[in-house]
């Protein structure tokens, strides 16, 4: 068999994009317009996710997941200054150092939690920590992830207690909203509610995992914050000449809720997944399906069966056995969903 599409679970970056964002950035294509970000359209979107969160604020498009997130944290942090994140963070795990390289050689302290997810009582331990002045780094900024790395979604009122926990420190409250989307769709609730009503200071808002061909924003919820980080997008490399091709892509799934759309649809077809799962014998999940993500325990030979029929998925290390990694997207169709379950089902 093939590698085709439908046997492709490895990430949601693996997907194409859909025919309302390719439409958009043609649509932009036509005629000229100003570069550097003083387009019409990047003018717009401001105002758009204004709306959208409803609340002011200050917007800064950039490609990548890893640009906003490093760009965002180094804007907040010093040198000599600490990022507490969780262990299995991106920006820990996958960002080959970018956080702490913008930000000037910055520290990234790991914190343990269930299902990827720093809690508040864990932030207030590790900032109770006796620090010995100039001899230890300071934490200036504490970092989450919505959804997790492992798919778990941050409720509201969770985000409110880690956000209680590190204002009075003075702590800025950052979230890498990679996958802000499937987040949302999950829980169902505003955007406003899981950022700047829980005490979020900045979003790194990403589409790309969405279905965009590459679309991420920093987006500051106090304006005067993101004071002059457009110096800093500019020496980051990521101030992008005709700018509306990016910001194109954010009023395209803006509209009419499609970006919410997509990635209920990807959610839907990881829980469909995960219920063929249920029902076979010898074969688990390793955390409990909340978004577009699973981790499935099996015997490795089981694994190997999936591999040699075209299968392609990531090996996520852990302490119970041999488990991969799938992922859901916006143009996972329920046959592929259905073919997979039933290939489980001969594996094992």
């Amino acid at each position: 068999m093939t590698n085709s599409r439908a046997l492709d679970f490895r990430s949601d970056n693996v997907a194409g994009v859909p025919p309302e964002v390719l439409s958009a950035i043609a649509a932009a294509v036509q005629g000229s317009d100003s570069a550097y970000g003083a387009d019409e359209t990047t003018g717009r979107l401001e105002a758009r996710l204004a709306e959208l969160f409803a609340h002011d604020v200050a917007v800064f498009p950039v490609a990548t997941g890893t640009a906003a997130n490093a760009l965002a944290l180094a804007h907040v942090v010093p040198g000599w200054g600490a990022i507490l994140c969780h262990r299995e963070a991106h920006i820990a795990t996958d960002e080959c150092g970018a956080p702490e390289f913008f930000a000037s050689g910055a520290k990234l302290i790991a914190l343990d939690g269930e299902h990827g997810k720093l809690s508040a009582d864990t932030v207030a331990d590790e900032l109770a920590r006796e620090l010995r002045g100039v001899h230890h780094v300071q934490p200036k900024a504490v970092s989450i992830s919505q959804s997790t790395e492992t798919g778990a979604v941050y409720l509201p009122e969770e985000i409110v207690e880690i956000a209680a926990a590190c204002k009075p420190k003075g702590l800025t409250l950052h979230m890498d909203g990679a996958r802000l989307a499937n987040a949302l769709a999950a829980l169902g609730c505003s955007p406003a509610e899981i950022t700047w009503k829980a005490g979020v200071d900045i979003l790194s808002f990403g589409l790309t995992k969405n279905g965009a061909m590459a679309a991420e924003a920093v987006v500051f919820f106090d304006p005067a914050q993101g004071q002059d980080f457009g110096f800093r997008r500019k020496r980051g490399g990521h101030l992008f000449s005709k700018m509306r091709f990016v910001s194109a892509q954010f009023e395209a799934q803006l509209k009419d809720g499609l970006w919410l759309r997509l990635a209920g649809h990807a959610n839907a077809m990881a829980t469909r997944i995960a219920a063929g799962i249920r029902a076979l014998p010898g074969i688990g999940l390793l955390y409990p399906v909340e978004a577009n993500e699973l981790f499935v325990l099996l015997p490795e030979s089981a694994i190997a069966k999936l591999e040699q029929g075209g299968y392609r998925f990531y090996r996520w290390e852990n302490d119970r056995g041999p488990c991969i990694r799938l992922v859901t997207a916006f143009d996972t169709t329920a046959e592929a969903a259905d073919g997979l379950v039933r290939s489980f089902a001969e594996a094992v």
